[in-house]
């Protein structure tokens, strides 16, 4: 079965739906969400904990609640949407103008479903790292899952995963289980994180950690885990600065879980079969200022594209996707405007959008690869400096939004210079 539509929209989460609201408030009517989970909302269906929404609806929701508030908007316009659907490939024929990208899907209802549009939005979201990524000695054994999938266990199946828990990896999704785990009753020991500090909300850290009077161990690790059948304890150590084990700091601590909360991979098979250019810091597609990728009319946005530590950054992020594939839909002229590279430099690990055209005022996120004091990033065109903004403090868990304003964008016209750099100056 073959059909066209002029904005197909991979994944029915947070970022999806901002982005399919955007696209229709811009002027599109011919939207479709493609969602291979049973619902959409993504993972915020299962995220039932507070502290949602203060930026973008000025109001602490929870996560389903947030959800729904874009679901709703989604129903009130009408768009349309697929559930149980899983995307399998990705392919651009130019040849084939205006619905030259091909999206092949499978559902239990349709089969084999063939869409043709004339723009895609990304955003399939990320998933999490596992024991095979961390490549931990030790056995087995029943009793070590994601933090995330502890959280659905919990959260929206009611089963709880074991009852003396250790969680690795100070990541916010971590932080939120070691709370959530000691209100359902369960005997939380401990948090361990590799590096010197954590990688997690300092919101979280003081509600989750510091108020419920779970320790957590900094530059301590995992060296071991023991069980046959059920996991029965781990052996934890300190690491030295290259993060290797330090010998004689070994303990075993008695558990029956291990949590794993160490980082989180966007979600790009699709993005790489595509053939678009990825950014190997981000893990994400390079993107301009529209979050369009190198490949024209595919835009990237949400988790997929960078991972995000709030979802109001989320759904703003989308809502520039779903404007400007939108946009790209009604246009007849395909000269594009030339662009400029924007780079990350001193303790700045990467930004997004990684190109600008210099057309209109854009922001750019940015993320610093480890704790700094107080300082100020600097914006560069060449040797001229374009701004500088003043931080108190940054962490690599918070991510930064630098917005530039027009005078700003004239000055770096003006410069002639080919690449803007982004980097820290320290105080």
């Amino acid at each position: 079965m073959i059909k066209e539509v002029n904005t197909v929209i991979v994944g029915g989460g947070p970022a999806g739906l901002a982005a399919a609201v955007a696209a229709y408030d811009e002027g599109e009517r011919s939207i479709l969400i493609v969602e291979r989970d049973t619902h959409l909302g993504g993972i915020l269906q299962q995220c039932i904990h507070n502290g949602f929404g203060l930026q973008w609806f000025k109001e602490e929701l929870t996560g389903p609640e947030y959800a729904q508030r874009f679901i709703d908007q989604v129903e009130e316009r009408g768009i349309e949407s697929v559930t149980g659907t899983m995307v399998l490939e990705l392919q651009y024929h130019p040849e084939n103008k205006p619905y030259d990208k091909s999206v092949m899907c499978l559902s239990p209802e349709d089969g084999v479903l063939e869409l043709r549009c004339k723009s895609a939005i990304l955003s399939m979201g990320c998933r999490e790292r596992v024991r095979g990524n961390l490549k931990t000695p030790g056995t087995r054994p029943v009793g070590i899952f994601s933090a995330g999938l502890a959280q659905r266990l919990v959260n929206l199946e009611g089963v709880m995963p074991g009852h003396k828990v250790v969680i690795l990896g100070s990541g916010d999704i971590g932080l939120i289980m070691a709370r959530r785990m000691k209100w359902e009753g369960a005997d939380v020991k401990m948090v361990c994180e590799i590096m010197p500090y954590s990688s997690g909300l300092a919101r979280n850290i003081q509600q989750c950690l510091i108020d419920q009077n779970i320790p957590l161990y900094l530059n301590t690790t995992v060296v071991d885990i023991h069980g046959k059948d059920r996991l029965e304890g781990v052996t934890v150590a300190e690491v030295d600065e290259r993060r290797n084990p330090i010998p004689g700091t070994e303990r075993y601590v008695e558990c029956d879980t291990l949590l794993l909360s160490v980082g989180l991979l966007p979600e790009n098979e699709l993005s790489k079969t595509l053939g678009v250019e990825m950014d190997r810091v981000t893990g994400g597609p390079q993107v301009d200022e529209n979050r369009m990728t190198s490949v024209p009319g595919v835009y990237a946005c949400g988790n997929v594209l960078h991972v995000h530590d709030i979802v109001d950054f989320v759904s703003k992020e989308s809502m520039i996707a779903g404007r400007s594939a939108a946009k790209y839909n009604t246009k007849t002229d395909e000269e594009k405007s030339e662009e400029i590279a924007v780079k990350a430099a001193g303790e700045v690990r990467y930004t997004v959008p990684q190109r600008v055209s210099l057309d209109e005022p854009f922001s750019i996120y940015c993320r610093v690869g480890r704790p700094v004091g107080a300082g100020k990033y600097v914006l560069k065109a060449g040797e001229e400096t374009i701004f500088e903004r003043k931080f108190i403090k940054a962490v690599p868990g918070e991510m930064a939004e630098l917005p530039v304003k027009a005078s700003e964008l004239e000055k770096i016209k003006a410069s002639g210079a080919k690449e803007l750099t982004l980097e820290t100056v320290l105080a």
